[in-house]
């Protein structure tokens, strides 16, 4: 090869490689590289104003659905009670009802206390009531007492269960001890039926896009 064409292929080859270096060094970073993640950014934007535009669709269909599960009220597993105060009282009413279905007329099981939790946590979306319950009991009614009041519905949790045995114990309206028997206290409770959160109205602009 000539010594003239060879000398125009390397200068051609050297200025392929200033360009490309060129490129790397100063349009890449400073050009390249910001379209590119402006059209990432971009994309991400959409992506999510489209998954919006789908939750402001569905919108009658959510609080249709909302509107069916408060409807059913205690069939939630939530009390049905709208304040503490009712809800307190249903509690102690459905504790002597199990009670009275386990030990008709005390004859084995009587309840010796139950009050109301005071110092529960400040209201928030699940709002729980509880009644502090001590029972003196035989065992095979302490056991069908716990099993009734946590099988019931709505939901109710027993908790912070102590037992002490005792050698006699006296049931309120029977003069006559009886042998064996438990001394039982726990916290009963259940929860409020929560709030409902307002979802935004839809808009005649986003459903028009939609």
């Amino acid at each position: 090869m000539p010594r003239a064409d060879r000398d125009r292929w390397l200068a051609l080859a050297l200025l392929l490689a200033v360009l490309a270096l060129s490129y790397l060094l100063v349009v890449h970073p400073w050009f390249t590289r910001p379209l590119q993640e402006a059209d990432a950014r971009i994309a991400e934007l959409q992506a999510r104003d489209a998954r919006a535009r789908a939750l402001l669709q569905q919108a009658p269909q959510i609080r249709q659905r909302l509107g069916e599960l408060d409807a059913r009220g205690s069939a939630t597993g939530f009390l049905a009670e709208a304040t503490t105060e009712l809800a307190t009282a249903a509690l102690i009413q459905q504790l002597e009802r199990v009670v009275a279905e386990v030990s008709p007329g005390n004859r084995g099981c009587a309840i010796t206390n139950r009050a109301p939790l005071t110092g529960e946590p400040p209201p928030g979306r699940y709002r729980r009531v509880t009644v502090q319950v001590r029972l003196r009991c035989g065992n095979a009614e302490t056991l069908a007492v716990l099993h009734a009041l946590e099988s019931a519905r709505p939901y109710l949790f027993v908790d912070v269960v102590n037992i002490a045995a005792q050698r006699y114990f006296a049931i309120p309206g029977n003069n006559l001890p009886q042998e064996g028997g438990l001394d039982v206290s726990f916290d009963l409770y259940g929860y409020l039926r929560p709030a409902l959160v307002p979802l935004p109205p839809a808009t005649g602009e986003g459903a028009s896009r939609g």
